[in-house]
């Protein structure tokens, strides 16, 4: 975790020591160039948020720190937020802006405070200088979770932080510390032990000396977790930290746990703290600045699951309002004598911040988003557009465009496609599931989904067509043992026979029925170790949620290749085989060196291209160990060699073979996506619009060959068409220019109609449905002329595209058109202008042009498959489509020449007077005749004119060149009207040109005037 977090772009080819010396390595974005990822969301069930902060002064502008998301900023009072913090650690413990400085200073401490069993960690503390623009790290890079930080109003140098610690290990990166010189250098000034951490820091608002700290010792591992002991307290200091003592009085005896703190801003004196504590837990008061403390209220919402719940936030201007984090929240209006719910909002509320202007204003961070209200919490709506969902695994189905199957954390299970009319809206996720969602799979031949909630309490088989879901678990079999299943039950549908099923506890079950009936396939495949079957999880507060669970299998993996190899994980470190469909079995985890015994298995993947071939995602962090762990066997597990270079940065959770290329690995781990086209010599981390937010699960549609990611904070994210990473080598890496295959492109014939959200709302990008041009580029073009064009058969230019210049792989699109017509001048602009000519299927040659030097390629388009037209309806649409081109064109060219006379003439009553009569008789000939051809008045909005030749001959154009129909009839007749409109006024013009046009050129040549030079059509138009 000491690793610098911003990836660092290399500035030159990088030779690796692990491969030859002539070998050429490329990193990053010299490798990936533009191949870029796109965000689908959703955002209807968004993510955990952990803080929220507002500026002091002004109230559009709102910041909030999110659990796996990153950093997001309002500049509308919370209508839509923009992330600013893409390129860092995704989760996110505390934001604070300086008082003195808030529109530029803003200070960011990663690291998810509240300590369930899936959050994420952070990698330190980070400074911006211009409002989020720009980060610098400060430091604290193994603090793992910074809780707070307090900056001195009249100071900004003088900044206190708060750093909680490590969840899952002992740390002396714990406590508060204090910098003097803005984060230059930094001293602890408070510090228990190695397991105490500083769960929260307030500062007075009127004297910034004096500061209030709550200690909290707390440890969780895999199976269980113990908040409380002798290191909890809380703490006052009266002389900026140099010393501090236990504020106790009124307090219960004993051992203590979190503490929830919170001071009345305009009351500084008043002092609430919520203590968890074996009795008298509850909210406690203090009017004389922590001396004395009494308990006011032990309401259920104010003391359930301290670990996550522990923020309380005072009224701005009012101390007897005050509201509480918990499962709906809890609002007082007397001091905290008595309490309310919040309003109607996604349950598990971990922060409220009021709007500063506003009274009755209120914005409330949950496990399912930010919400607002505006009559003080009664009602409250939710902010659309933060897609923050935090997928635990992911799948993908064939259907076209395809859907994508996933479970989030507090927000069920969903799927939705990965593309659609308008883009991806929240209308187009569909709910097949509650609770935690983590698994969803589809049935690969039936209209069926699999899904289930937390710890397969519930396993749904839903007919999507019958809207009918039946529970089908496994149960316990009287006289056997009862069934331990993760949190995170594992369940595996077989590719070989389409209604097997595979579910997970700490035995393997089959069902060849879908989940009617079970078979126990393996004897107890875990360690079983009862030391880790603790049933009184929590500590001073009891919590058994089950999460906990431990000594279960956690991933199954029947081999592609045969249906008798199956794998499967289990969370206390075995690697189980058996390759008879389950008679016997194998633990191979004694085969792997370099590993610390008992690591969870998070993921194994069978090999596509050998059925010995596997690969297994180890993940220890929840013993502390954040090391990545990555192993291939290619003899079913006889052997094990390790993949991991240096390259990748955090713990992994899942690993994606490639189904063409074996050498192309995919690797998810906590701190973003990484690829090796090598088999896992080199790895690279992908960050072309891919934030650095946990990656959870990976899978590939084999059809489109795009990536599709899992992510535990920004939702699902597509890197489209990875099929160019399977050619990458050697040679073609010492090329200086390589075009990539492609398979043919189709031109596809679908409308429909999308845009049915609000601006307000996130709306997933969708695919590219343009033919992509991929080539690569050994160094990046950045000196002399570089062309892109598409070119028929014959060699007829079709169209010039602006080339990606970058090194590496870049990606043109082409929308199947040729040149826009040249247009004729008007006042205003015309939609025709914008429309070319799509050109039919065939094979089609891309020229690139690098200086002298010359690329050829050719690209195959292809008509839509599901089309009805007929090829001779092609052929009538694209003649008439070209004869209205030229329309279009001889019109232009025909008021470029009647613009250029009456400029001419213009000209010359100015210069000559004795010209003004033949000038002023050419004038008042053409222009009349030209506002018959284009529209010479008015705007494209409130004062349009009527529609002249121009724009009804470029309406008819623009419609038939975009339908794929052949012409109706009433187009047809249509063009035939405008048609001969356009030849009489070319025979107009050419009266006037042959009369009095011809008679104002011999008067002008008689005065010795310089005579018009008008360009040939064909110059015209190829001029720009």
């Amino acid at each position: 975790m000491n690793k610098i977090f911003k990836f660092i772009v290399c500035g030159s080819l990088v030779v690796s020591t692990s491969v030859t010396a002539q070998d050429i390595v490329l990193k990053g974005k010299e490798l990936f160039g533009n191949l870029k990822a796109r965000h689908i969301g959703p955002a209807l069930m968004s993510g955990r948020i952990i803080d929220l902060e507002n500026h002091p002064t002004n109230p559009k502008i709102i910041y909030t720190g999110t659990a796996g998301g990153g950093v997001w900023k309002s500049e509308n009072a919370g209508a839509t937020f923009t992330p600013i913090f893409d390129e860092y650690a995704q989760s996110i413990g505390a934001v604070a802006l300086d008082p003195s400085d808030p529109d530029n200073t803003v200070w960011v401490g990663t690291g998810e405070i509240w300590t369930r069993n899936s959050v994420s960690l952070g990698d330190g503390l980070y400074k911006s200088k211009d409002g989020g623009a720009n980060w610098k790290k400060i430091g604290f890079e193994k603090s793992e979770r910074i809780s707070s930080i307090k900056i001195n109003p009249n100071n900004s140098n003088e900044v206190y932080v708060a750093v909680l610690g490590a969840l899952w290990s002992d740390s002396d990166e714990r406590g508060i510390y204090k910098t003097l010189d803005g984060g230059k250098t930094w001293e602890k000034i408070l510090y228990v032990d190695e397991k105490t951490g500083a769960s929260d820091l307030i500062m007075d608002p009127k004297n910034p000396n004096i500061l209030y700290a709550s200690m909290w010792e707390f440890r969780r591992t895999g199976w269980g977790f113990n908040s409380g002991g002798p290191g909890s307290a809380l703490y006052k200091s009266t002389d900026a930290g140099k010393t501090w003592n236990k504020i106790h009085n009124g307090f219960p005896e004993g051992d203590l746990g979190r503490f929830a703190i919170a001071i009345a801003p305009s009351q500084p004196n008043t002092v609430f703290a919520v203590v968890e504590s074996k009795k008298d837990k509850g909210l406690y008061r203090s009017d004389d600045a922590g001396k004395n403390w009494k308990l006011l209220n032990s309401d259920f919402g104010l003391v359930v699951r301290p670990f996550y719940f522990s923020r309380l936030v005072v009224h701005p201007t009012n101390p007897d309002i005050l509201v509480k984090g918990g499962l709906n929240g809890s609002i007082s209006r007397d001091g905290g004598k008595t309490f309310k719910n919040l309003g109607q909002m996604h349950s598990d509320i971990h922060d409220i911040v009021f709007d500063i202007k506003n009274p009755d204003a209120m914005f409330v961070g949950t496990d399912g988003g930010v919400y607002r209200s505006w009559d003080g919490g009664a009602t409250l709506d939710m902010v659309d557009n933060l897609p923050l969902s935090q997928f635990y695994q992911i799948s993908v189905d064939n259907e076209e465009p395809y859907n994508i199957y996933g479970g989030l954390q507090d927000n069920g299970s969903w799927y939705g496609p990965s593309s659609s009319p308008g883009g991806v809206e929240a209308r187009d996720w569909k709910r097949v599931g509650v609770g935690d969602g983590f698994r969803v799979l589809k049935h690969p031949t039936k209209n069926i989904i699999y899904s289930e909630m937390q710890g397969a309490q519930q396993v749904w088989r839903y007919d999507v067509d019958k809207n009918y879901n039946r529970n089908i678990q496994p149960l316990p079999i009287k006289g056997e043992a009862d069934l331990r299943f993760n949190w995170n039950a594992p369940m595996a549908v077989s590719a070989h026979q389409p209604d097997r099923f595979y579910m997970g506890s700490q035995f393997l079950h089959v069902s060849e029925d879908m989940g009617d009936n079970w078979t126990k396939i393996s004897p107890d495949l875990t360690t079983n170790d009862p030391k880790k079957q603790d049933k009184e999880s929590g500590g001073i507060s009891v919590d058994k949620s089950g999460a906990e669970t431990h000594t279960t299998i956690f991933t199954i993996a029947e081999s592609p290749l045969d249906e008798k190899v199956i794998w499967v994980g289990t969370d206390d470190g075995n690697v189980q085989i058996t390759k008879d469909g389950g008679k016997t079995w194998e633990n191979t985890i004694a085969n792997i060196s370099g590993l610390p015994k008992n690591t969870w298995v998070y993921h194994i993947e069978a090999s596509s291209h050998d059925k010995g071939t596997a690969y297994a995602v180890f993940d220890g962090h929840t013993s502390g160990d954040m090391n990545t762990y990555v192993y291939k066997t290619t003899d079913f597990g006889k052997t094990w060699k390790s993949i991991v270079t240096k390259d990748i940065v955090g713990f992994a959770r899942n690993i994606q073979e490639d189904y063409v290329n074996k050498d192309l690995l995919f690797l998810g781990t906590e701190f973003g996506l990484f690829i090796t086209i090598d088999g896992g010599k080199n790895w690279s981390r992908f960050t072309n619009n891919m934030p650095a937010t946990a990656v959870h699960y990976i899978d590939l549609q084999k059809q489109t060959n795009d990536l599709v990611l899992g992510t535990h904070g920004r939702g699902v994210i597509i890197i489209d068409d990875i099929s160019p990473l399977r050619e990458v080598n050697q040679q073609m890496l010492a090329k200086n220019v390589h075009f990539f295959n492609s398979k043919p492109a189709v031109i596809k014939e679908q409308g429909g109609f999308g845009g049915g959200s609000t601006e307000l709302q996130f709306v997933g990008n969708n695919p590219s449905t343009t033919a992509k041009i991929i080539y690569y580029l050994k160094k990046r073009h950045t000196f002399g002329k570089m062309t892109l064009t598409i070119k028929d058969q014959n060699d007829k230019e079709l169209i010039t595209l602006t080339p990606g210049k970058s090194k590496g792989i870049n990606v043109v699109n082409w929308g199947f058109r040729q040149k826009n017509p040249k247009v004729a001048a008007g006042k205003n602009f015309t939609f025709g202008g914008f429309t070319a000519p799509r050109v039919p299927a065939g094979s089609y040659k891309v020229v690139l042009k690098k200086g002298r030097k010359e690329y050829v390629n050719t690209i195959e388009v292809k008509n839509d498959p599901k089309s009805l037209i007929s090829n001779d309806d092609r052929i009538a649409q694209r003649k008439t489509t070209l004869e209205l081109y030229d329309d279009m064109e001889d019109l232009a060219y025909l008021v470029y020449q009647i613009d250029t006379h009456i400029k001419d003439a213009n000209a010359a009553i100015k210069a000559d007077p004795k010209l003004k009569k033949t000038a002023t008789k050419v004038i008042n000939l053409l222009q009349p005749l030209k506002e018959t051809l284009v529209v010479t008045t008015g705007d494209n909005y409130v004062g349009e004119a009527e529609p002249e030749l121009r724009e009804k001959l470029s309406n008819l154009y623009a419609e038939v060149a975009n339908q794929f129909e052949k012409p109706s009839l009433s187009q047809l007749e249509n063009k035939e009207v405008l048609e001969t409109r356009l030849q009489k006024a070319k025979k107009d013009f050419e009266k006037i040109k042959n009369k009095e046009i011809s008679k104002f050129e011999k008067r002008k040549l008689k005065a010795d005037k310089k005579q018009i030079k008008l360009l040939s059509k064909e110059d015209f138009i190829a001029k720009k």
